[in-house]
């Protein structure tokens, strides 16, 4: 058992406690290369450009920077440690880019891929449910509380994600009141909203209500439940057959 050091000093680990600190560090350090390893095979597998830009505007930068403080302190040495950094910066910079970018182009236009997306990357005070309504053919509508009200994003084909969302949108709005209610469908066909900038368009939306008002919200809605009929839990993997999917939807529902 760890001692105490008194009040205003934090307890001293024990020798086991140490190293067991020291392990669960150098297993999250490898656990986080080992998923910027697999980010970047992914992405120079999924985006052609991802190393030349990669490659290019890194050495563009670090020169850039290189010339401009050299010109200021005429040292040849003293700008290289700052070049590096920014090219270091820089890399890292695109690297992130191209792969949020590499990664959205491999999820669009599969089913569940909008639900992974919310779960991944939503930012800010959203309460999520997803598939609150869902069909036998993998068309879903996830529901978001958040500070705008309520947001209905549907995917799927579009002629019946419409029918889904009208739906929803009048059960819904039998506990919500005045509450704002949203709707829009990811796709990429006309009139629907690419997957990329799902995110974009819930951080423009007005804040309507007070965290107090979302929690209350969230909790009346959350007696509606969600869909009868489950839809996959993020997109599906390349190979996966449309056909069996749909056949072991059915079997659950």
């Amino acid at each position: 058992m760890a001692k105490s050091g008194g009040p205003n000093k934090p307890a001293k680990l024990t020798r086991p406690e140490k190293k067991a600190a020291r392990k669960a560090k150098r297993e999250a350090r490898r656990e986080t290369w080992r998923n910027m390893r697999q980010a970047f095979s992914l992405t120079r597998k999924g985006d052609p450009r991802f190393v030349p830009y990669l490659v290019m505007f890194s050495v563009l930068a670090t020169a850039i920077v290189y010339v401009v403080v050299l010109l200021i302190t005429g040292s040849v040495l003293l700008p290289i440690p700052f070049a590096l950094m920014v090219g270091l910066v820089t890399a890292m910079f695109v690297f992130s880019r191209r792969a949020q970018r590499s990664m959205f182009t491999q999820a669009e236009g599969q089913p569940g891929a909008a639900g992974w997306m919310l779960q991944q990357q939503l930012k800010g005070d959203w309460r999520l449910t997803q598939a609150v309504a869902g069909t036998t053919q993998l068309d879903a509508v996830h529901r978001l509380v958040g500070r705008p009200g309520i947001v209905l994003v549907g995917e799927g084909a579009q002629h019946r994600v419409r029918g889904l969302l009208a739906q929803e949108k009048k059960k819904v709005s039998r506990i919500s009141g005045d509450t704002p209610i949203y709707d829009v469908i990811v796709g990429t066909g006309e009139d629907e909203l690419r997957l990329s900038k799902l995110s974009r368009y819930l951080l423009k939306l007005p804040s309507n209500l007070s965290k107090e008002q979302v929690s209350a919200l969230d909790k009346r809605l959350a007696a509606l439940g969600g869909a009868k009929s489950p839809v996959p839990q993020g997109p599906l993997p390349p190979g996966a057959k449309m056909r069996n999917m749909q056949r072991a939807v059915r079997r659950k529902s």
